[in-house]
């Protein structure tokens, strides 16, 4: 057999803390603190503890060469090698190695920078419940936040004194001007009224449909988008929870971006796709009851393509799904509706749900939009009084 080390492992020293009754006996607090060697190889998506002595063998081994075994036990010791191939952090090529090595190899297929691609694999969540967690804990305002962590850093960064500061001149509104005006993140949805299938279209061909597309060989094309990307590549994917639109089932479904379509993925009744929004938005139930609500999945490997193993390259991703956020808000906003945007999610959850690979295809941000309720149950902040007009008195 061969071997080589996993193409992507960072070795941290990390810090727990632990009750013990008996110290408080002694006098103590009772937490004591335990100090562990953690790997982090973004093809197990879960950290393997290390002893000390299992550090140093994944330096001696290549990530890119292929190795006999008898000399990886030269250098290392049988023990040890055989514990970092049970750990996966050394990769045989037989078959008793091959989930570990295919898992690997997708890895580098994909051209990760090691840094993202530790940031992807343990940044994401399962069965968070972060509504129910500030709920828990009181937090319903601004005020709340100041009270519990006291003052934030100030709104206004100033670098000069006043007297040194340019005026400039107050610029004409444009029609522009009043769509953001009265874009304001929605919290409350009528969800006793349904969304025209013909207005989603509308919203869905603006944000994330081709424009135009530019043939450059017999099997690519540019796209033109509403939207900038990095390398023009576009990569982002928008995956669709769909709850009240007319026409529709309520289930999950893919817009596909070349046909102007929607691919049915799984349909469900109401109840049951309720519970998915709950699942995928961590249970912010303000969130939850949106219309349509909007999966923004990157491709990973699109970009990679082109940028392999970048430092910057994660962070034009997130940029590129900030972009699709912020037009699909202005445009939800244009047509009379609500809109959302949120990077609290249970992104392992929505990915067992569209059956994504997180490596490959995985969720950065959710987005939703649909009609605003008539009566404002839940806090919005809308300071213009453009959603919400100020009562008086």
């Amino acid at each position: 057999m061969r071997l080589r080390r996993c193409a992507i492992v960072l070795v941290e020293p990390r810090e727990r803390f632990d009750f013990a009754f008996d110290i408080i006996l002694e006098g103590g607090s009772g937490m004591q603190s335990t100090r562990d060697w953690v790997a982090l190889a973004a093809h197990l998506r879960e950290p393997v503890v290390l002893g000390v002595e299992e550090i140093a063998p994944l330096g001696a081994i290549s990530p890119s060469e292929w190795i006999e075994r008898a000399e990886a036990d030269a250098r290392c010791g049988n023990a040890l090698v055989e514990v970092l191939l049970e750990k996966e952090l050394l990769i045989g090529d037989d078959a008793r190695h091959i989930a570990a090595r295919e898992r690997d190899e997708q890895i580098r297929a994909t051209h990760w920078h090691p840094y993202t691609a530790t940031v992807q694999a343990f940044g994401r969540w399962h069965g968070v419940s972060s509504g129910e967690q500030v709920r828990s804990i009181g937090i319903e305002s601004v005020a709340d936040l100041v009270e519990r962590l006291g003052e934030p850093p100030p709104h206004f960064h100033d670098r000069v004194k006043a007297e040194d500061r340019i005026p400039l001149e107050n610029p004409e509104p444009t029609s522009i001007d009043d769509v953001l005006r009265r874009r304001a993140t929605c919290r409350n949805y009528d969800t006793t009224r349904m969304l025209p299938r013909a207005m989603m279209s509308r919203i869905l061909h603006r944000v994330f449909g081709a424009q135009a597309i530019q043939p450059v060989t017999n099997d690519v094309a540019i796209l033109k988008k509403t939207s900038p990307s990095a390398g023009g590549l576009h990569p982002t994917e928008a995956y669709l929870l769909i709850q009240h639109v007319d026409g529709l089932a309520s289930g999950l479904y893919h817009y596909h971006v070349g046909d102007h379509a929607l691919e049915p993925l799984r349909i469900v009744d109401a109840a049951a796709a309720h519970a998915l929004a709950m699942q995928f938005l961590a249970h912010q139930d303000w969130f939850a009851t949106a219309h349509v609500i909007v999966i923004l999945a990157p491709r990973f490997r699109r970009s990679f393509w082109k940028y392999r193993e970048h430092a910057k390259v994660y962070r034009a991703v997130t940029l590129d799904v900030g972009h699709l956020s912020q037009t699909l808000q202005i445009s939800a906003t244009e047509f009379g509706l609500g809109a959302f945007v949120t990077a609290a999610i249970n992104e392992v959850d929505i990915e067992q749900a569209f059956d994504l690979d997180a490596m490959h295809e995985s969720p950065l941000a959710v987005c939703g939009f649909g009609w605003r309720a008539p009566v404002r149950e839940r806090m919005e902040f809308d300071p213009l009084h453009a959603v919400w007009p100020k009562k008086l008195g």
